[in-house]
C-alpha cells in the first residue's frame, strides 16, 4: 500500500473512531408518505409517494435492476392494508445507475434524497395504508451496509361514486419509526408469539468490554485520480515518441533561437509557448467536463451504444498506430494555423502551438481521446487535470529545448525506432479496446466476451507485440531490423513475463492486479481451482465437521471455508472442539464483505488462520427465509417479531454487539465473551492477521 493510500486511511480511522465513541447505532433515512391527489373518488387509481432523506456520504439501494447481482432491493410490502389494490410493482423515480465491478453488472441507487411510487387502486371510502419498505443503505466512505425496515401507517376517506365531498383524513401520517410505532407495532403482534426456545431470547449483553468497533474509511475518488494522473503524464511522454512529434523539438528551438532577439527573449517566448500547449490542451479538458454531466456519465458508463462506439473508436485508432491508415487533419486548416504562426509576436507564438498540436494530431489524437474516454465519469476536475497532466509532459521538453538548446546535441536521430513506438501503442490500445466492449457485454448480459476469451483476445494480443519486439514481425512503415536492441530486448522480455502471468487466468487464477480490466469470474466456463476445492470441500463436509450446518443448502463460505449459519450451533462446536468462535456478520449484499472476501480471505495465511484456529459463522442480516412459526421471538430492542434468519441475526448484531452494519467480524469464547475489539472493514490483510493472532492470544491464556 503506498504512503499515501496510508495517510488517507488514517484520517478516515481517527475520524470515524472519534465517531463510534458516542454510537455505534447507524441511523436510517428519513422517510415520509404522501398522497398524489388527496380527492379521489372510489375505483380511481392514485399513487404512494414515499420520499427519503438519505445522510451524507450513504446511498440506498434502488428496485430496478437485476436481483441475482447480490445488493438488496428495495420492496414494498402492503400487507393488513384495507380499502386498496395494488396496481403494479414499486417504482423507483430517476435513479442513478452505474456498472459495479464487485457485483458484475448494472445497479441503481439514489444519494440525497430518493424517492418511490407505488400505484393503488382505491377500492372503499375508508382506506387503511399499512406499508413496510425494505431496504439496504451503504457507504463507500465507511464500508459499511445496513439492511432497514421502515413502517408506514395512513387512514384516509375517499369519495363515494356519486362525488360528495371528500371527508378529512381520519388520522395524520406518522413515520412509524417512533415509540408511538413501536407500542403500535406491539399491539398488533402479540409478544405471546414469542419463541418457547431459551435459546432464542436473545437479550443484550451484560459485558463492559467496549464493544466499538474500528470501520475504516475506503479510498475515495481523491487517491483514484492519483493514478490517472500520473497515466495521463506517461502518455504526454509517449505521444513525444512518436513520428509526428519527435522530428518537431529541433525545428521548434530552431524557430525560437533565430527569430528571438537576445537568450532572454528567447526563454520568454520558450515559456509562452510551453503554456500555450497547456491551455489548448486543458481547454480541451474543460470543453469535455462542461459537455458531459452524472447523467449524462451514467449514460456512458453503463449504455451498450457509447461502450461500443468507444470500442470501435479504440480499434480504429489502434489500426492507425499499426500502420493501415494515416489519420490527418484538413491541410486547409493546418496551412491556416501555420500561417498566423508567422505573423511573430505573442499571437504568432501561440498559434505556433497550435500548430503543433494540429500537425501531431494523427499521433497524439488516438492517446488523447484515450485519456478523455477514461475520464468521462461526470467528474469535472477529472477532464481538465487529465489534459494538464497529458500536456505539461508534452510541453515541458519543448520549453526546455527551446532555453537550452545545446541538449539537442544529445538526443537520438529520428529513424524507424520512432514507428516502433507507435506501433506499440497501437498494440495497447487494441488490447484495451476490449474493456468496453466486456462493459457493454455485462450489462446486457449478451455472452459475447466470457472471461476465458477476454484472456485468450489479450495473451494473442501481448504474444504477438513480444514477437514484434524481438524484430520477428514487420509491419508497414516499419525499417528493416539489423541489430535488436537492449531496450527492445528488455521491453519484449517484460512483455513476454506478463503474457506468462496471464495464462494461469485461462484456468481460473484470480490475477487480482487486473480485476478491474477483466471480466467477472463468474464468466468462466473453465475454473480449475474452483472444482478442485468444491471436490475437495464436499470430502470435509462429511467427514471432518462435527457437526452438519444448518441452512448448507442456502448458504455458503468462500474460498473452500467450512463453518455454519446458525450462531447457537456454531457456538455449541466451538464448545466441542474447544476453539474461538469467529462470527461475520455478512449479508448477501453487502459489497464491502465480498471485498473483504476477494482482499483479505484469500490472503493464504488470513485463509489458514480462519480453516485451522476458528469456528466459523457467518450470520447473513439480509437472508429472508422465514423460520418455523416457533423459533419466532419479538424484539426487545425494537418491540417486533422476527420471522427470518436474516432479521433475527441482524437483532442479535445490535441487542449483543450495539452494531447494525456490515461488515463486523466478532471473536468469541467458549463462555460467549468478546476476546479482542470487533473489526469492520478493512482491507489490509495485515491488519487482519494481527486482529486473528491477538484473538488466539488472548483465547489460550
Amino acid at each position: 500500500m503506498s504512503t499515501l493510500k496510508k495517510s488517507f486511511r488514517i484520517a478516515f480511522i481517527l475520524c470515524l473512531l472519534s465517531v463510534s465513541a458516542f454510537s455505534q447505532i447507524i441511523q436510517p433515512p428519513k422517510w415520509e408518505l404522501s398522497l398524489s391527489d388527496q380527492s379521489a373518488e372510489v375505483g380511481e387509481e392514485i399513487e404512494l409517494i414515499f420520499k427519503a432523506e438519505i445522510p451524507q456520504n450513504w446511498y440506498i439501494y434502488s428496485n430496478d435492476f437485476d436481483p441475482d447481482l447480490g445488493p438488496m432491493l428495495t420492496e414494498l410490502s402492503l400487507e393488513g392494508s384495507e380499502g386498496l389494490e395494488r396496481v403494479g410493482e414499486l417504482k423507483a423515480i430517476d435513479p442513478k445507475r452505474k456498472v459495479d465491478k464487485i457485483w458484475e453488472g448494472e445497479v441503481s441507487y439514489f444519494t440525497g434524497k430518493g424517492e418511490f411510487r407505488q400505484k393503488i387502486k382505491i377500492t372503499s371510502e375508508q382506506v387503511k395504508t399499512n406499508a413496510t419498505v425494505s431496504y439496504q443503505m451503504c457507504s463507500d466512505v465507511t464500508g459499511q451496509c445496513v439492511p432497514y425496515e421502515e413502517d408506514f401507517s395512513k387512514t384516509f376517506s375517499a369519495k363515494a361514486t356519486n362525488n360528495t365531498q371528500t371527508q378529512e383524513p381520519v388520522t395524520t401520517f406518522k413515520e412509524q419509526t417512533s415509540e408511538e410505532s413501536e407500542k403500535a407495532q406491539n399491539k398488533e403482534v402479540p409478544k405471546t408469539e414469542k419463541a418457547e426456545s431459551p435459546e432464542k431470547e436473545r437479550k443484550p449483553s451484560e459485558q463492559t468490554t467496549d464493544l466499538s468497533g474500528d470501520p475504516e474509511g475506503k479510498q475515495g475518488d481523491a487517491t483514484d485520480l492519483l493514478p490517472f494522473l500520473i497515466a495521463a503524464f506517461l502518455g504526454g511522454l509517449a505521444a513525444l515518441l512518436t513520428p509526428c512529434v519527435f522530428p518537431m523539438i529541433p525545428m521548434t528551438v530552431t524557430f525560437f533561437t533565430g527569430r528571438s532577439k537576445n537568450k532572454s527573449h528567447g526563454i520568454k517566448n520558450a515559456f509562452i509557448y510551453g503554456l500555450s500547449i497547456i491551455v489548448i490542451y486543458t481547454l480541451a479538458g474543460t470543453l469535455v467536463a462542461a459537455i458531459q454531466g452524472p447523467e449524462f456519465a451514467n449514460w456512458l458508463s453503463t449504455h451498450w451504444l457509447p461502450n461500443i462506439f468507444f470500442f470501435l473508436v479504440f480499434i480504429f485508432f489502434a489500426l492507425a498506430f499499426l500502420g493501415l491508415f494515416e489519420i490527418t487533419l484538413p491541410s486547409g486548416l493546418v496551412n491556416k494555423m501555420d500561417a498566423k504562426a508567422d505573423k511573430g509576436g505573442l499571437t504568432g507564438v501561440f498559434f505556433m502551438a497550435f500548430t503543433l498540436v494540429l500537425v501531431s494530431f494523427s499521433c497524439t489524437g488516438p492517446i488523447v481521446g484515450s485519456i478523455l474516454i477514461e475520464s468521462a465519469g461526470g467528474e469535472i476536475i477529472k477532464p481538465i487535470l487529465g489534459m494538464f497532466a497529458f500536456s505539461l509532459a508534452f510541453a515541458v521538453p519543448f520549453t526546455l529545448f527551446a532555453i537550452f538548446p545545446e541538449w539537442l546535441n544529445g538526443l537520438p536521430k529520428s529513424g524507424g525506432w520512432l514507428n516502433a513506438v507507435k506501433v506499440v501503442l497501437g498494440f495497447l490500445e487494441l488490447a484495451l479496446a476490449f474493456k468496453f466492449l466486456s462493459v457493454a457485454d455485462q450489462v446486457y448480459h449478451w455472452g459475447l466476451l466470457d472471461r476465458d476469451i477476454y484472456l485468450a483476445i489479450w495473451i494473442v494480443i501481448f504474444a504477438l507485440l513480444g514477437l514484434y519486439l524481438l524484430g520477428k514481425i514487420r509491419l508497414p512503415h516499419d525499417s528493416p531490423l539489423e541489430n535488436l536492441s537492449v531496450p527492445r530486448l528488455l521491453l519484449a522480455t517484460i512483455t513476454f513475463v506478463f503474457v506468462i502471468y496471464l495464462i494461469p487466468g485461462l484456468f481460473g487464477a484470480p490475477l487480482k492486479s487486473l480485476s478491474g480490466y477483466l471480466p467477472p469470474m463468474a464468466t468462466h466456463d473453465f475454473n480449475l481451482e474452483k472444482l478442485i476445492r468444491e471436490n475437495k470441500g464436499a470430502a470435509v463436509s462429511e467427514s471432518e465437521m462435527t457437526e452438519a450446518p444448518k441452512y448448507a443448502d442456502l448458504l455458503h463460505w468462500p474460498h473452500g471455508l467450512q463453518g455454519y449459519f446458525d450462531y447457537e450451533q456454531a457456538l455449541r462446536v466451538a464448545k466441542k472442539e474447544n476453539k474461538p468462535l469467529f462470527i461475520d456478520f455478512t449479508g448477501h449484499g453487502c459489497v464491502n464483505c465480498r471485498e473483504m472476501e476477494a482482499k483479505v480471505w484469500s490472503n493464504p495465511e488470513v485463509l489458514s488462520k480462519l480453516k485451522n484456529d476458528f469456528v466459523l459463522v457467518a450470520l447473513y442480516v439480509d437472508e429472508r427465509t422465514e423460520l418455523p412459526e416457533s423459533e419466532w421471538y419479538t424484539s426487545e430492542y425494537d418491540n417486533k417479531v422476527k420471522k427470518t434468519i436474516g432479521k433475527q441475526n441482524a437483532d442479535f448484531q445490535i441487542t449483543r454487539f450495539n452494531n447494525n452494519a456490515q461488515p463486523y467480524y466478532v471473536i468469541l469464547d467458549n463462555q460467549e465473551n468478546m476476546l479482542i475489539r470487533p473489526k469492520a472493514y478493512d482491507t489490509d490483510p495485515q491488519n487482519f492477521i494481527e486482529f486473528l493472532d491477538n484473538a488466539k492470544a488472548e483465547f489460550e491464556k
